[in-house]
């Protein structure tokens, strides 16, 4: 059993995309190979037969080639405006909550033991688990409340990996930053950086990926260039989603996509530092 986790110094990183990508590349070795994202907030589901989970992880489920079940994303939350949410456990509706409830009453007691429980049912069913965390594990006004970050991540005994978009700018300052502020406890499980949505020469960045390990002793382990992709996104910060029917012609259509999105990262990301880590 083993488990990799991408997080992100921000909302917005393409911790989804690479997961989708990091799936389909392990898959594609011939690994059973499992999404996972214990909690997400997303008004765009994926509607099973008695269930629903956020579509992202059914996205990721393809690319991974596994059966999309709930246990893949066991809380959902869909916002509903003045800080409220439908809260849906391992795929039901469970109740309407105000975000002070949920964080102050149900988070870290009903909330993580569900999120740990799937994560332990797919660790045993799978040889991969990869999981994906939430916002960014720095939010130190809400550390405590994150079970979709360092918490999850020591549970699962997982590799994390810390992405940030540098087309934004500020992506060296936003990692240094994000590593400073993650409790200490966690600091050594990350053991590298992606770089999402370059545009131009990856020599340029090489000054500082060597500062950037000089302060961290971590290394950057890939630089993904920006790409046109053409996969469903989620209602995140900067994003226009749209509905997206769950037809056989569309999950083909995905299929492809992710097999030009795996395709580019594979070429883009060192693959073969990360299985080291999984061993």
């Amino acid at each position: 059993m083993k488990s990799l986790m991408i997080q992100g110094t921000s909302s917005g990183a393409g911790k989804t995309t690479i997961v989708s990508a990091l799936c389909r590349i392990f898959s594609d070795k011939g690994y059973r190979v499992a999404p996972f994202k214990s909690q997400n907030m997303s008004n765009f589901a994926y509607i099973g037969h008695d269930f629903e989970i956020s579509r992202a992880q059914a996205i990721q489920a393809v690319g991974a080639r596994c059966e999309i079940v709930p246990d893949l994303n066991p809380i959902l939350l869909k916002p509903t405006g003045n800080y409220y949410s439908i809260v849906y456990l391992n795929g039901k509706r469970f109740k309407k909550m105000h975000a002070k409830d949920y964080y102050q009453n149900f988070v870290n007691t009903k909330g993580f033991k569900l999120a740990n429980e799937s994560l332990k049912t797919l660790q045993k069913k799978f040889d991969l688990v990869i999981l994906e965390g939430a916002g960014s594990p720095a939010e130190i006004n809400l550390q405590k409340y994150d079970i979709a970050n360092m918490k999850i991540a020591q549970k699962a005994n997982a590799s994390v990996l810390l992405v940030s978009d540098i087309d934004k700018g500020g992506s060296f300052a936003s990692i240094v930053g994000t590593m400073e502020l993650i409790e200490k406890k966690y600091q050594k499980l990350v053991k590298g950086f992606l770089l999402n949505k370059f545009r131009g020469d990856v020599n340029v960045l090489k000054p500082g990926f060597q500062k950037l390990k000089k302060i961290t002793k971590l290394p950057v382990l890939g630089t993904i260039p920006l790409m046109d992709i053409d996969i469903p996104e989620e209602d995140s910060l900067h994003a226009k989603p749209k509905d997206f029917a769950w037809t056989r012609k569309n999950i083909s259509k995905i299929d492809s996509e992710l097999d030009k999105l795996a395709k580019t990262v594979k070429s883009n990301v060192d693959i073969k530092s990360i299985e080291r880590m999984l061993k």
